[in-house]
């Protein structure tokens, strides 16, 4: 998801502040690390440019001018088809993917990095588990995504480690370890 649709969806509830933006960002993408606001109000910026966004009102106080966004018809048809396009399928190069290559081709114990990040996954499994028992139909979607996700890793890991057990119980034949 690029960062800028997300926020185009926001604005089509209706009129909102960066700031506005940025909690309702986080609010319903819990997954996700909260936002900086400078990420907000640049890509803000890089919207309205492209004439997606507009600004409705400056209101001016005591601390900077606040700018309340709206959603331009132009970002409207951006969103619709960003909405209706399929994600592009591809193999996913994770960061636990690339720790145990590393591992492997480094001679280090990659058993070890399977283990400890499956213990991570469980654990984080059980706080998401947790946390989607209290949460609304967006909450509890995004808990159900992430859940999704790390069961697949953890189905990955076990197939991991049974290959690795495979791969030490065969004869060498220079295959790489």
């Amino acid at each position: 998801m690029t960062f800028g649709h997300a926020l185009l969806g926001l604005l089509e509830e209706g009129p909102k502040h960066g700031y506005d933006l940025k909690h309702r960002y986080d609010e319903h993408f819990p997954g996700s690390r909260p936002l900086p606001f400078g990420q907000v109000y640049a890509t803000l910026a890089r919207l309205h440019r492209d004439g997606l966004v507009d600004i409705a009102a400056v209101e001016s106080g005591a601390g900077p001018d606040r700018k309340l966004y709206v959603i331009t018809p132009t970002g409207v048809t951006e969103l619709e088809h960003w909405i209706d396009q399929p994600t592009a399928v591809s193999l996913v190069r994770s960061e636990l993917f690339s720790r145990v290559v590393v591992a492997l081709i480094s001679g280090r114990n990659a058993d070890a990095v399977l283990d400890t990040q499956r213990a991570a996954h469980l654990v984080r499994m059980r706080e998401v588990t947790e946390r989607r028992r209290t949460s609304d139909l967006i909450g509890a979607m995004a808990c159900d995504f992430e859940l999704f996700h790390l069961e697949a890793d953890v189905k990955w890991i076990e197939h991991a480690a049974r290959r690795l057990e495979r791969h030490r119980s065969r004869p060498e034949k220079g295959a790489r370890r």
